[in-house]
């Protein structure tokens, strides 16, 4: 008798949820609802518009017109509806030289990646321009591995290793033909935000953590059949995304190619309460300075 009147009550709520969710649709289907919101029943029935409780995780960065970057576009709009402001889709990808402060800049993997696609995609033109196009697939890895070649014999100080001031060498040299464009950004900060992403590359494939690229590190990195993973950053045994924000008292903190990078602002006041920093740390000053931190 019991098992009868559980197996009741289960298929009883189990008919309300469908129910509901079919009133649901059938009142809202003459309701449209901007991007961002979505149509509900209210007690009475009538159908109302509201933000979405919640949007897909799926990642496809966006740039909003307020500068702060969206894991999709949906959250975009979900942000605009919830401010009750006005937000369009500035480009896709994250916000370029994004600010964790009004002179702090960090890299984010979509910069990283956009960087690497750019050398390869240098490279492989010098191959093409080089009459030294195949349809074999094996010799053009070979032609590729040979044009990385004299990159870096050409630009490292006869060690056959690039550090991260002879990888920034090669791309001042190439500037105009990498076509390293970054709209709306000044060119002191294009040349911070080149320098963390120089960064974010070395340290993508360089497996000794020298900071240096030997050659078959160099070419690891470069080799286009080659996918970057996504790093995420660990705070107090949680994981985030990049582009995910944090606070440390005063100071704002964004996770970024698998590192936190903080601001470093001097807190005033007695009464902000002491918090420990994220692991994985790079700490931005005013003069654009930062520090690695491996554990």
């Amino acid at each position: 008798i019991i098992l009868f009147s559980l197996i009741g009550i289960l298929l009883f709520r189990s008919l309300c949820v469908c129910m509901c969710v079919f009133q649901d649709q059938s009142v809202c289907a003459r309701t449209f609802c901007g991007a961002g919101r979505e149509c509900v029943s209210t007690d009475r029935g009538e159908p109302v518009c509201r933000c979405l409780q919640q949007c897909d995780v799926t990642a496809h960065w966006v740039c909003g017109s307020n500068s702060r970057s969206y894991r999709n576009h949906c959250e975009l709009h979900r942000d605009a509806c919830i401010t009750q402001t006005k937000i369009h889709l500035e480009h896709r990808g994250h916000c370029l030289g994004q600010e964790t402060s009004r002179d702090g800049f960090v890299c984010f993997l979509s910069d990283r990646d956009w960087l690497r696609e750019r050398v390869i995609q240098w490279i492989q033109e010098e191959i093409e321009s080089d009459n030294m196009t195949s349809n074999d697939s094996a010799n053009h890895l070979l032609y590729f591995k040979s044009n990385s070649v004299c990159v870096l014999q050409t630009y490292d100080n006869g060690d056959s290793e690039l550090d991260s001031k002879e990888f920034l060498s090669f791309l001042k040299h190439n500037e105009t033909a990498l076509n390293l464009t970054y709209s709306n950004t000044l060119e002191a900060n294009i040349l911070s935000l080149r320098s963390l992403c120089v960064d974010a590359l070395i340290e993508l494939s360089d497996e000794n953590a020298d900071w240096k690229l030997s050659l078959t590190e160099f070419i690891n990195c470069l080799t286009p059949t080659y996918h970057p993973y996504e790093r995420k950053c660990a705070l107090e045994d949680e994981v985030f995304e990049d582009g995910a924000e944090t606070r440390m008292e005063c100071n704002k903190c964004v996770c970024a190619c698998g590192n936190w990078v903080c601001t470093a602002l001097t807190c005033s006041g007695e009464d902000t309460p002491p918090t420990q920093p994220p692991t994985h740390t790079h700490t931005h000053t005013h003069t654009h300075t930062h520090t690695h931190t491996h554990s």
